[in-house]
């Protein structure tokens, strides 16, 4: 599980991010990131029915939360990151969705 201060929660939070933020894509995965005024980076995760029933989706947000997880020693504070699963996302293997969440990071350019 991501730290509580590492979370994006609030309603208004993921609407400002998808509104206000740059968006990067991969056949998996879109990353929507907005600079925020804290030193740390807060992720929220979106994974709509259309991935499949409840497990798949709890599935893929769990691969998901382990991916941020693992690149977070590495990752850049201060941006509020949404990540949205596509449709594919729900039949990749874990080591696929980290692949992706780097590549998304890289081009984003959210590693130091």
């Amino acid at each position: 599980m991501l730290a509580h201060h590492h979370r994006l929660k609030r309603p208004q939070d993921f609407e400002n991010v998808r509104r206000k933020g740059r968006r990067w894509r991969h056949h998996l995965l879109t990353l929507n990131a907005l600079p925020n005024a804290r030193s740390h980076s807060r992720f929220g995760f979106v994974v709509s029915r259309r991935i499949g029933k409840a497990v798949k989706r709890n599935r893929v947000k769990r691969r998901l939360r382990a991916a941020v997880r693992r690149w977070l020693p590495r990752l850049a504070g201060g941006y509020d990151v949404v990540i949205v699963a596509h449709p594919a996302a729900g039949d990749a293997t874990y080591q696929e969705l980290e692949e992706a969440v780097g590549e998304l990071f890289r081009r984003a350019h959210l590693l130091e």
